[in-house]
């Protein structure tokens, strides 16, 4: 149970717990909002704005008896401390007394105010923080109406200094309170700025190579207390007074991140709502109040040009031409009726929980339902024996422990990386297994390599091969077990997180919170597509046998398959529904437009099986429908049933009839509770822009053992792949930011520099042995007979005998899972000018 203190500011009485910090815990307690700059309630205390100044004592006690002395009239005496002192560095004990509204105190801010302004430009109606500026609304509450400083003292610096390709610093502005910093530092692990020079002349600088080199840049631009950090994609873009702030979800990565989209009606948008920035969302359980740049920054596609904007049926010339819904819907349930129910249908995890309960209604409960990718599979075991409800990463402490294997969450799962290394950090036996290096191992207290493909025979053995590890794994307070699968077949991808359940239910570990297996699961809903019946293993059934109907709903499988046009060519019709034409609509009879998740209601299920619900923030494109809508028209046409007149009543027809969304109706899932910190308020110096959470904090659905025992399973450990002769093993592997068809519109409009060029990672020894250097274009061939021509890497942590081959970097797919190829170097043409 938490001690707590007795405290006294300004004259009142509050009771409050042990060794928090004064500043937190007079506004929480207290609704006393002191003035900070540098202090952040997610770092470190430094001291160093002195903005926080109060006065403060503390009540006399008898030495003998320990009671409270007190005066003439009653009240408690108090010993004053002869200055000022900062309540930013100050963690409350007993009897503290503090007064925040004397004169003296006042006096103080007015300073520290007046001197922060001497070289600040007075361009508070062209600065992008104008209207959400911590300095600006300070000034207002203790500055001067007037200066006494000389004007020609005043320092002029750079406006437009790039840190980096997406953050810009406008030196003027900058009040070295080095919370930019101290993020990087302590928060991320990233330490890529620094201060430069001293006195007036001390400055930000980058020292990483590329500027300003972290997955997490522009949250620096929330928390910075005044407009010196500005982004690359909003900056002059709107004011904030313009903006409808509207609650969304990342749709990028299982993490599941609450986002805040800033919309304004665009002329150039055709008047239309149109998102200008993405911001953090506050929740503590699951983002806390940060995102990656990703999520921030890849919002672009939600109005590509290049999206689908039109219904698209395939005419009597073999070419796709626009129709209207009507013939849409009647040709794709005529269709459909005529299979005799040889009908599949195969989702991507962008799809809602909606969507998927509408095409499942569409095919009926007998129709194969494939979960794409077929390339990894676990969701089925985070039902059983995922973490507890209420587990919380933050909440992990000395004693706990973490095992991530099979995965970079650098690359898959980047605020679960910034989450874990954070729990590294309070001292949490954090434990890393590879088969090469990942960002995430640089902060591991131990680190496990092993082999190629090895992952699930590590996993089902780690008592036999790492007894010393495995010991303190099982003997810890609270273990979670996060797997991914890199270097992984789909038989491997389950045999892995089998042994990982065996494991936690042997030790004890299930059905209590901050215990138990998280999957890093590609997509927003992958647990969504598990409870909903969709399943990898049923897509490689479809695509080992086809159906005579095929609908691929969100599934982009010829950008992810290089072997798809060989098992789509069997399929009699195929009918899309998706954002873009891309290769499988190519041959589509039917491509159907689809809103994305900016553009509609609907619920995501991320990886710690919370759903949460996101709310329409854009303008549609063209006459694009949720993908519910559509599956649920063309139903009307199959089965006469009407379709449903809102995501809303969609979601209460799953919550009645799926058990699993029990609980989870709109109503629920809009609910909020107060959080620590209480960010988000009118005092943007304490948490920063990071918003305030109006649009719920979701429902997390229970795991099987938290309702009864579980038992371990048998483990089938899959053959290892192996190359023989002059062949290598390939693995794919995942970069954040790539070129999928979900990238494109934002590396166009600002990710370029940041997206790397198409590369494979060799073996420095592999390399030599087949007379390939550094930068070579080569031609990796996996047997698909669609080589992918990419320039080789020798520094990229390769192990000997394997390709590391990223996704979604070229226009052709690399294999879905490990397999093995050859790599054969490729002759250029060297023009002479």
């Amino acid at each position: 149970m938490t001690k707590t203190v007795t405290i006294y500011i300004d004259d009142k009485t509050y009771e409050v717990p042990a060794g928090t910090n004064l500043v937190d815990v007079a506004k929480f307690y207290a609704d006393n909002d002191i003035p900070v700059f540098c202090y952040h309630p997610k770092m470190k205390p430094v001291g160093m704005c002195r903005m926080c100044l109060v006065e403060m004592g503390s009540v006399q006690k008898d030495r003998e008896t320990g009671a409270v002395l007190l005066d003439d009239q009653g009240k408690p005496q108090v010993r004053w401390m002869p200055k000022l002192q900062t309540a930013c560095t100050t963690t409350v004990s007993d009897g503290l007394v503090v007064r925040t509204n004397t004169e003296q105190v006042d006096s103080a801010r007015e300073n520290v105010v007046e001197f922060l302004l001497t070289s600040h430009p007075l361009d508070c109606p062209v600065c992008d923080k104008g209207g959400e500026c911590p300095l600006q609304n300070l000034t207002m509450a203790h500055g001067s109406g007037s200066s006494r400083m000389n004007y020609a003292d005043k320092m002029h610096l750079g406006k437009h200094v790039p840190l980096g390709d997406l953050i810009f610093l406008d030196e003027e502005r900058c009040i070295q309170c080095a919370r930019c910093i101290r993020f990087q530092d302590e928060v991320v692990g990233d330490p890529v700025l620094q201060f430069h020079e001293r006195g007036r002349n001390l400055q930000i600088v980058t020292i990483g190579e590329p500027g300003f080199d972290s997955y997490f840049s522009g949250n620096t631009t929330d928390i910075c207390p005044v407009g010196a950090l500005t982004t690359a994609d909003f900056r002059f873009g709107a004011r904030p007074w313009e903006l409808t702030n509207v609650p969304s979800i990342c749709p990028h990565c299982p993490v599941g991140c609450n986002t805040s989209l800033s919309t304004r009606l665009d002329r150039d948008f055709g008047g239309r709502a149109l998102i200008k920035r993405v911001m953090p969302r506050q929740n503590e359980a699951v983002n806390e109040i940060w995102i990656c740049d990703k999520g921030r920054f890849g919002h672009h596609f939600s109005r590509s040009e290049e999206r689908l904007m039109s219904p698209m049926l395939r005419n009597a010339s073999g070419n796709l031409a626009r129709t209207t819904w009507q013939e849409a819907y009647k040709l794709a349930a005529e269709k459909i009726k005529a299979a005799a129910g040889s009908v599949a249908v195969i989702a991507g995890a962008s799809l809602t929980n909606e969507d998927l309960w509408a095409l499942r209604r569409l095919v009926g409960e007998s129709a194969r339902l494939g979960a794409w990718t077929p390339a990894q599979t676990g969701a089925d075991l985070v039902a059983q024996v995922g973490v507890g409800s209420g587990t919380n990463l933050k909440t992990l402490q000395a004693g706990d422990a973490v095992l991530v294997i099979a995965g970079d969450l650098e690359e898959e799962a980047p605020v679960w990386r910034l989450r874990l290394k954070q729990a590294a950090d309070r001292g949490v036996y954090l434990v890393v297994a590879n088969a090469r290096p990942t960002r995430l191992a640089d902060f591991a207290k131990e680190t496990i390599t092993y082999g190629t493909g090895e992952a699930a025979h590590v996993m089902h053995e780690l008592r036999t091969r790492f007894p010393q590890i495995a010991e303190k794994l099982a003997a810890a307070s609270n273990l979670i077990i996060l797997t991914g699968a890199e270097g992984l077949t789909l038989e491997g991808s389950q045999a892995l997180n089998q042994a990982a359940a065996n494991f936690l239910i042997e030790s004890g570990h299930v059905g209590k919170a901050n215990n138990g297996l998280i999957a890093a699961l590609p997509g927003a809903n992958a647990m969504g597509l598990h409870y909903l019946g969709f399943t990898p293993e049923a897509a490689a059934d479809i695509v080992s046998v086809p159906p005579k109907v095929l609908i691929l709903a969100g599934a982009d499988v010829a950008d992810d398959d290089p072997n798809a046009a060989a098992w789509l060519s069997k399929v009699e019709t195929l009918i899309t529904i998706g954002l873009f034409l891309d290769g499988a609509s190519e041959r589509a009879q039917l491509a159907l437009p689809m809103q994305s998740f900016a553009e509609r209601d609907g619920t995501f299920t991320n990886g710690e099986r919370r759903v949460q619900r996101f709310y329409t923030a854009q303008g549609p494109m063209g006459m694009a429908l949720p993908a519910w809508q559509i599956a649920a028209r063309i139903a009307e046409g199959v089965t006469g049933e009407h379709p449903k007149t809102s995501a809303g009543a969609v979601m209460l027809d799953i919550a009645k009839n799926v058990p699993a969304f029990t609980g989870a109706r709109y109503t629920e899932l809009a609910k909020v509770e107060r959080q620590f910190p209480d960010v988000g308020g009118q005092d943007l110096y304490y948490g920063g822009n990071a918003y305030k959470n109006t649009g719920g904090l979701g429902v997390q659905i229970p795991a099987a053992a938290e309702g009864g025992e579980v038992k371990a399973a048998p483990v089938t450990l899959p053959p290892l792949v192996s190359a023989s002769g002059q062949n290598l093993v390939v693995v794919p592997t995942t970069e954040l930011y790539n070129r999928a068809r979900d990238f494109r519109a934002s590396e166009a409009e600002l990710m370029t520099p940041r997206v790397p060029a198409a590369y494979v990672a060799m073996h420095a020894a592999d390399a030599k042995r087949l007379g390939i250097a550094d930068g070579d274009l080569v031609a990796v061939d996996a047997g698909s007979g669609r080589p992918v021509r990419s320039r080789v890497r020798l520094d990229g942590g390769a192990p000997e005998g394997t390709l590391l081959l990223p996704r979604h970097l070229t226009d052709t797919p690399v294999p879905l899972s490990i397999t093995q190829g050859k790599v054969e170097k490729l002759r250029e043409l060297v023009v002479e000018g």
